[in-house]
């Protein structure tokens, strides 16, 4: 079928040209997601049930949960963002951003989390150093949740604005209040399996947007034809244009990329971030565990062309994206694409799978705050010793007062024409410098209780200072949001490292028989678990899952680095 005439664009935004069967499809989809939440509500009978689902959740139901969690406005408003952008430089954010990471996660971090049974990442860091540096890590995560839910919140409210036309906070309220019902009524359960059925979904509405976009450009090579001749030809490669001193659009060079992005930045998104370990700690057994960002690294490493071929077809067939005085930001570039394209039917099923990520980004970060903040500050320093049934009760109530929140900082995201460098603005202030405690204290026994405190204040105030004194006030020329993070990143992670080991040599550290299972080279009687029945098998070694994934991601850079 041919693709429609582009429409006009409205002046206040876009409208996608949906009719009866598209919102056919989406009724149908909405009940479904419901079904699940109230489904999933007769499983929930204790606290350990809503925020970690009993502990009982199969490999690759976690597997695919971790990774559509992460399929919010990161991926696909952010990343096709991203590709209209700055190009093929996209695939940095996967393939040296996430691949490595995830395979530390699993292979080397899961056995101390999953082994130690907590709840969350904050509760780690209060066995390994003290309740000052828990406290203050479970505050910081707690915000960062709440901002990074406004996140995807916003991008679901982008689409529903372009689909009925209500203005922005009408958009915001109805989405936030949607993802309320079923998170609230059925804890993790609900968002884990409703993850994996987005996560099919988002492949179900992204892979057409794909398939029709490159046949209206004439194929890979017609788009990169077109690209080379209007942004030049580095635009369209991983590393042309990335060494030290040289311009780029995305303004860095390739040492910031591997150290600001591949590993400060990715690290210390993927290894604390709650809103995906907590997947990881609902399997089954330690083995599922470390098998959960294991088998989502594959996924994982392939997602990039879904997102980031659209933002390239976008940038070749409406020029004026994101450029001065237009009032087409970069993060219309899917919504574009789907009004200019696809026929109706195919276009329900698009707008539904946006739908979902936008559901599970913000659904993964709403399930990670309610645990955090009942479990690790309410519990422990508000009101203690209370029965099961109250912190239950109170998580749900929690819950609300998230989604609430989170209603409030979609609107501080909606001032980014590009939410991915808001998002990577947010983990270099709260992710990194929670890495750089969790790497130094699970490494060195000699770490002390003071400096995780210590060292967690100074990497987050580092990164802030950096961003908004250093970059905002042009102190330092940094030619760009993006470039600025991954500066901001360093600097934080510089900053955290530096502070901890200058306290840690001037303090007493803990005896060495407390920190079992909690530093490397110690062992607890959960990181000790035999594998279950069937998980001995040489195709569910994790060690054989995270090598193939890190050697797909590096062969993937080999066509698009000259």
């Amino acid at each position: 079928m041919p693709a429609r005439p582009p429409l006009p664009y409205l002046a206040d935004g876009l409208r996608l040209p949906t009719n009866g069967l598209d919102y056919a499809i989406l009724v149908i989809y909405f009940a479904v997601v419901l079904g699940i939440g109230f489904a999933a509500k007769r499983s929930v009978k204790t606290s350990l049930d809503f925020f970690l689902s009993g502990r009982s959740l199969p490999a690759w139901v976690t597997g695919l949960a971790f990774v559509a969690a992460n399929l919010g406005a990161t991926e696909i408003l952010g990343m096709a963002a991203n590709g209209a952008q700055y190009g093929v430089y996209t695939v940095h954010w996967y393939w040296i951003g996430a691949i490595p990471a995830m395979v530390f996660l699993g292979l080397v971090m899961m056995p101390f989390y999953y082994g130690s049974k907590v709840r969350s990442v904050p509760e780690f860091l209060l066995h390994r150093f003290d309740p000052k540096a828990h406290l203050l890590s479970s505050v910081l995560f707690a915000l960062s949740a709440v901002l990074i839910a406004g996140v995807n919140l916003y991008a679901m409210a982008i689409v529903v604005q372009a689909l009925l036309g209500w203005p922005t906070w009408v958009a915001i309220l109805v989405a936030g209040l949607f993802v309320l019902v079923y998170i609230t009524v059925g804890g993790l359960s609900s968002a884990i399996y409703n993850e994996v059925l987005q996560f099919f979904v988002i492949l179900a509405a992204l892979i057409p947007l794909v398939v029709v976009g490159l046949k209206r450009v004439g194929g890979w090579h017609g788009l990169t034809t077109t690209l080379d001749h209007t942004r030049g030809h580095d635009f369209m490669t991983a590393w042309g244009g990335t060494g030290i001193g040289h311009a780029n659009p995305l303004g860095a060079n390739w040492l910031t990329i591997v150290l600001g992005l591949g590993f400060v930045l990715s690290f210390g998104y993927w290894t604390t971030n709650f809103a995906e370990v907590q997947r990881a700690l609902s399997a089954k057994n330690l083995s599922a565990a470390k098998r959960t960002p294991l088998i989502a690294a594959f996924p994982k490493v392939l997602i990039v062309f879904g997102v980031l071929i659209p933002g390239l077809i976008a940038a070749a067939i409406v020029p004026k994206i994101g450029t001065p005085g237009s009032s087409l930001t970069y993060n219309d570039a899917i919504p574009l694409l789907m009004q200019d394209l696809l026929p109706n039917g195919v276009l329900g099923i698009a707008v539904t799978g946006l739908l979902a990520a936008f559901m599970a980004g913000m659904a993964a970060n709403v399930s990670s705050f309610n645990t955090v903040f009942t479990n690790d500050i309410w519990s422990r320093y508000v009101k203690r010793g209370q029965s099961d049934a109250y912190y239950l009760r109170f998580g749900r109530i929690i819950t609300v007062l998230g989604v609430l929140a989170s209603i409030g900082t979609a609107f501080l995201a909606s001032s980014f024409s590009n939410i991915m460098a808001y998002l990577q603005t947010l983990f270099s202030f709260f992710n990194v410098p929670l890495f750089v405690v969790f790497i130094i204290g699970m490494f060195w026994k000699r770490t002390t209780a003071q400096a995780g405190f210590w060292g967690l204040l100074a990497g987050t105030v580092a990164a802030m200072v950096n961003y908004f004194y250093i970059y905002k006030q042009h102190v330092i020329a940094i030619p760009s949001d993006q470039g600025a993070n991954f500066v901001s990143a360093i600097v934080g992670f510089v900053a955290g490292a530096v502070v901890m080991v200058a306290v840690s040599v001037v303090t007493r550290p803990k005896p060495v028989e407390e920190l079992a299972g909690l530093v490397y080279g110690t062992r607890s009687p959960g990181m000790e678990e035999p594998p279950a029945a069937g998980d001995e098998a040489w195709y569910r070694r994790p060690a054989l899952l995270g090598t193939a994934a890190l050697v797909i991601a590096a062969a993937l850079y080999v066509p698009f680095s000259f």
